[in-house]
Parts: C-alpha cells; sequence; structure tokens
C-alpha cells in the first residue's frame, strides 16, 4: 500500500506529460503523421536512457537527492547550484504547463469556455496554491487520480483500436519538403517535455524516513521501472492510435489526445471521464510541484539553528509545514507565464524541456565521473553517451530561439543562489538541499 501510494504520486507528473507531449511532438513534425510514431519511439528511447541514470543514482544515494547530490559529490558544491537552479525553473514551468492543460482539457469538454480560457486557467492555478496551504495531506489523492487516469487512458485505448467510433480526417503525411530522418531529429526534442519528472523518485524516497535504505532503493528503482512502463506504454499506444484514426493537429479549442478520445469512444461518458481524469491528474502534477518547488525554496532558506542562503522568510511554514511565503512565490511565477503565453500549453513546451536537461546533463556527467573512478569503463561509456544524447536534445530546444530563456533563468537562478551560499561562508550540505526539501517535518 506504501509502495502504490509513493509511486503512483511521484510519477503523476511524467504520466500528465503524455496529455501534451505526443501534440508538441506532432506541431514540431508540422502534422506529419506517418513521422509520428518514429519520433515518439526515438523520444521514449531517450526517457529510458535518462532513467537508466536515475537508477544508478537511487542506489549511490538512497536517502534522495538526485543530481544536486551527485554534483556535488563529483565536482564540489558549488556545482550543485546548477541542478538547483534547473530544478526552480522546473517547477514553476510544470506549474504553469500542468495547469494550462488542464485548462485546455476543460475546453475541450466544455467548449464554451474557450472565451475565458486565461481567467479559467489562473482560477485554476489559486485553486491549486490554495490547497497546497494543507501541506501533503493530498499525495494519496495524487496517486488515486494516476490510477484513475491509467485506467480511464488504457480503455480508451482498447476501444479505440478495437471498434473505435470515428475516423479522422488528417493525412498520413503533409511534411514532404524535409528528408524524414531529418523531420524526426528536430522534432523529438520538444517532445521530450515527456521526461520531465524522471527525476522524482530519486528525491522523492527522502520521504520515506522509515524505511531503511535497501527498501528505499526497491521503493525509488520500483518507481522508476513502474514509470517507464506506464509513461512508455500509453505514449506509444496513444501515438499509434493516433496513427490509425487519422487524428492530426487539433483545432484552437481542443487538444490532440481530446480528439484521440473523442474519435475512439464518441461523445459520451468514457470521453468525459477521459477529460475529467486527464484535468485532474493535471492538476494533481501542479499541486506535487507547488509543494516540491517551495519545499525546496524553504530547505535553501536553512533554519533558525542554521540559516542558509536565502531570506528566511522564505522557510515561514503554517501548522500543516507549508512555506507559505515559498507557495506565493510560484504561485506569482507561474501566473506570469500563464499569461504570457495566453493559457496555451503548447506555447510553454518548448521552454519546458529545457531546464530539466541541464539538470539530468549535470547528473549524467557526474555518473560517468563515479564510474570512471571507480573504473567501471563500460558504465563510463554508456553514461557518457546518455550525456551526449541529452546534450545534443538540449542544444536542439535551445537553437529555436525562445528557449534560451530557461537557460538564462537557469543560469541567473544558479548564479545568485552560489553568491549568495559564498557571501554566507559556504555552509556545508548545500548538496543534500534536495533531499533536506523531501523529507517530511
Amino acid at each position: 500500500m506504501l509502495f502504490i501510494a509513493f509511486a503512483f504520486a511521484v510519477i503523476a507528473d511524467p504520466v500528465s506529460s503524455v496529455a501534451y507531449a505526443i501534440e508538441a511532438a506532432l506541431r514540431a513534425l508540422h502534422g506529419d503523421l506517418a513521422l509520428l510514431l518514429p519520433t515518439m519511439t526515438l523520444v521514449v528511447g531517450l526517457v529510458v536512457v535518462v532513467t537508466a541514470n536515475y537508477w544508478q543514482l537511487v542506489r549511490r544515494f538512497p536517502k534522495g537527492g538526485g543530481a544536486a547530490a551527485a554534483a556535488g559529490r563529483a565536482f564540489g558544491p558549488r556545482w550543485t547550484f546548477l541542478p538547483i537552479g534547473a530544478l526552480v525553473v522546473d517547477f514553476v514551468l510544470t506549474i504553469g504547463i500542468s495547469i494550462s492543460a488542464a485548462a485546455s482539457a476543460a475546453i475541450a469538454l466544455f467548449p464554451a469556455l474557450a472565451s475565458a480560457r486565461v481567467p479559467l486557467a489562473l482560477g485554476l492555478l489559486v485553486l491549486v496554491a490554495g490547497l497546497t496551504w494543507f501541506g501533503h495531506g493530498g499525495r494519496l489523492l495524487f496517486a488515486v487520480m494516476t490510477v484513475l487516469f491509467v485506467l480511464v487512458c488504457v480503455a480508451v485505448l482498447v476501444l479505440g483500436f478495437i471498434s473505435p467510433h470515428a475516423m479522422g480526417h488528417a493525412p498520413a503525411g503533409t511534411d514532404a519538403g524535409r528528408p524524414a530522418a531529418l523531420a524526426v531529429v528536430l522534432a523529438f526534442p520538444v517532445a521530450m517535455a515527456l521526461a520531465t519528472g524522471v527525476e522524482a523518485p530519486s528525491t522523492a524516497i527522502a520521504q520515506l524516513g522509515q524505511l531503511d535504505d535497501t527498501h528505499r532503493r526497491r521503493f525509488g528503482r520500483g518507481t522508476l521501472a513502474l514509470l517507464l512502463v506506464i509513461v512508455g506504454g500509453l505514449t506509444i499506444g496513444l501515438t499509434a492510435l493516433a496513427l490509425r484514426l487519422h487524428i492530426g493537429i487539433p483545432g484552437a479549442d481542443s487538444t490532440q489526445i481530446a480528439d484521440i478520445a473523442r474519435s475512439a469512444t464518441g461523445s459520451g461518458w468514457l470521453y468525459g471521464a477521459f477529460q475529467l481524469t486527464s484535468s485532474l491528474l493535471l492538476l494533481a502534477a501542479a499541486s506535487s510541484s507547488f509543494q516540491a518547488g517551495p519545499g525546496l525554496l524553504k530547505a535553501l532558506a536553512g533554519t533558525a539553528g542554521a540559516p542558509g542562503v536565502l531570506p528566511p522568510v522564505l522557510g515561514r511554514t503554517n501548522k500543516h509545514h507549508t512555506p507559505y511565503w515559498s507557495v506565493v512565490v510560484y504561485l506569482i511565477a507561474a501566473a506570469v507565464i500563464i499569461v504570457a503565453a495566453a493559457g496555451q500549453e503548447q506555447e510553454l513546451v518548448l521552454f519546458y524541456a529545457v531546464a530539466v536537461f541541464v539538470s539530468f546533463l549535470v547528473g549524467l556527467v557526474a555518473m560517468t565521473r563515479f564510474a570512471r573512478t571507480e573504473k567501471k569503463p563500460a558504465l563510463a561509456w554508456v553514461n557518457a553517451l546518455a550525456a551526449a544524447a541529452v546534450a545534443f536534445t538540449l542544444a536542439v530546444n535551445l537553437l529555436r530561439g525562445w528557449p534560451v530563456l530557461s537557460l538564462a533563468a537557469t543560469l541567473v537562478i544558479a548564479g545568485g543562489l552560489y553568491l549568495r551560499w559564498a557571501h554566507a561562508g559556504r555552509p556545508s550540505g548545500i548538496e543534500n538541499v534536495e533531499a533536506q526539501a523531501e523529507a517530511t517535518d
């Protein structure tokens, strides 16, 4: 029971990414359905590579810590701030894109809400932030939302392949102007938003203080395996169903997975259940980041006995241990990007697959160094090749222009935190800040 509650709560973020990652790839392919399945297969393959790295991180750091702990141990504490800065940005983007996608799912179900997209998204944002006031009590609810979405999604897939309600009208291929291989290579980095949240099990195991290191490793690795099976399975299944039903780029008031579900099931109760559970799962993913992000700021603020690198006000908590001023910081930041993107999650996807890949890259480089130090050449080569693949993905997304803002924000935050840490006398233990952020009071 503990594993189910832990695992399905932790994987809410990557599972919810299915709601927009496939559509992001199709848009990058200019609507070429024929190339969608190879693209998403490549995406899932890279998710496997990244997950393999976090499998190693869980073994090495069973008390939590993720890429920050790996960077601090491998290169010194000053390098800890790069993955920390990336996570701060990633949490903001997770909240913004999840809330926007939840609003899009609601609009697809109730088109009359389309004219109020931004107010709807902001209202959902305030609602989720408000629920964060009550602390970590909602984690079991996150697990329930994830399970319900997976069950309903499987029902949609089965019905869609066996007896679909209707067929779409999108052509099989519409992007003949580029070589197929080049189109796939340029499109798959956009859909790597699917990989966000893969790092969560390696840090969330710090919550399991009632378990010993062996069992925390089992929980972390079991969660990573479950993540791969569910996220990979749903992604490939929905992609194949989109191809079978000819579901292309959606209209302004819908989403691709909504169109897939509607064509597979009609507009009856199963379609409504699919839209409802996907909306709730996206809100759960946003809520999870509303807890993890402020928790990270709280850990950086330190305690009365051991001051940190951020102002103490960010560490003030209510009786539910919620750092409410840190929640306000994330609320304001997420509201800004939602308004800037006009509540359109597809406008944010490009930015999303940048910041967290900085953290992935640092973690992979650190694990490569560990493998070389321990004279494990085969593992070092595997990690180095994975780092090269992640670096390529990051570079392609940065070359699209505006996503460089995510990298700039990551570097500014990392640099600012480093300067405050140096000014505070370089207090020890900074590499454990991610584990401290997840540990319950």
